[in-house]
């Protein structure tokens, strides 16, 4: 008999006792750190903010108006909160008739949603908590990018109701993460899981399998590192090369190959036997089924990776 890995759908269900659903935004106004010049240009070379969420077209209509942690007004807010609406509006009626889902939380989803005034913030995710039958936030977000005062409101908020952050860990190793442009080093994502351990927070650690350079035991760290800062949940990422991106240009220059089917099959499996069982697991595949998709072939088409996934965690005894 195959054990169920404990997924954050299981954990939904059993603190809320119905199928809860994230139900992801993209606000425009928000970008990250790393794009803006902060910390870097050009954003991680892999990233391509629009294919993380079908409804950031329409946010477009403030294109050209950035936050950051500098700024003193939004002029903007009241468009923010109505992109808010109709987006959780339209995706949580989908997810109810597609998915059966009766409950929501709201995932922030798109660029850095916690770079921005402490006041833009609370708006939005207080009007978040507005809607029908919303439970709780995930908000994504980056290391480098979440102020004392953020965390001091969040810790607050958890106390009335369910708040996830998600922060993007993906190497612990600082050469990779200079390659991938990220703008912050290792030792800075510690320091925020840690503090928002320290605060009462839930986290979210977003890994990625097949960075450049990185080879199966350097990936199998980040892993085992990420573990043991406290994590509650974890999302592993097959790296995957989609048009627009730097990433693009050096797979095009010979520069970067991705990693094939096998090894990522063969880490993930590694990794969820070495993760600790109360720990939730939010992804196990990732990529993109359209045109946008330059390489590998085998992240077209995620229920193929799902179905490959179950098939190499039978001899471990595991299934997802």
């Amino acid at each position: 008999m195959r054990e169920q890995i404990f997924t954050f759908g299981q954990y939904l269900h059993r603190k809320f006792g119905v199928k809860v659903s994230k139900v992801p935004v993209s606000i425009s106004g928000f970008t990250c750190p790393n794009i803006d010049g902060t910390v870097a240009k050009g954003g991680c070379t892999f990233c391509e903010n629009d294919s993380f969420s079908p409804s950031l077209d329409r946010a477009r209509e403030l294109k050209g108006f950035y936050l950051n942690l500098q700024s003193t007004s939004n002029p903007h807010l009241e468009k923010q909160l109505q992109q808010l609406e109709w987006q959780f509006q339209a995706l949580s009626s989908r997810l109810s008739d597609e998915n059966n889902a009766q409950k929501f939380l709201v995932y922030f989803q798109s660029f850095t949603n916690t770079y921005a005034p402490l006041e833009t913030l609370k708006a939005l995710y207080e009007k978040a908590l507005t809607f029908d039958n919303v439970v709780g936030l995930s908000i994504g977000t980056r290391s480098d990018s979440i102020s004392d005062e953020t965390f001091e409101y969040l810790a607050e908020l958890s106390k009335k109701t369910e708040i996830w952050i998600e922060f993007g860990i993906q190497s612990i190793y600082d050469t990779t993460l200079a390659r991938i442009n990220r703008g912050h080093d290792s030792a800075n994502v510690k320091e925020a899981i840690l503090k928002a351990k320290s605060y009462g927070l839930n986290v979210c650690g977003h890994l990625i399998f097949g960075l450049p350079g990185e080879d199966k035991e350097m990936m199998l760290e980040t892993a085992k590192e990420a573990y043991a800062l406290g994590i509650d949940s974890v999302k592993y990422h097959p790296l995957y090369v989609v048009k627009r991106t730097a990433l693009a240009n050096e797979y095009a220059r010979g520069e970067f190959e991705p990693i094939d089917e096998d090894l990522y099959l063969e880490v993930l499996r590694e990794a969820i036997v070495l993760k600790p069982s109360h720990i939730s697991v939010q992804r196990i595949s990732a990529g993109i089924g359209d045109e946008s998709l330059i390489a590998p072939e085998w992240c077209k088409d995620k229920n193929r990776q799902v179905r490959s996934i179950n098939k190499a965690l039978e001899p471990v005894g595991l299934k997802y």
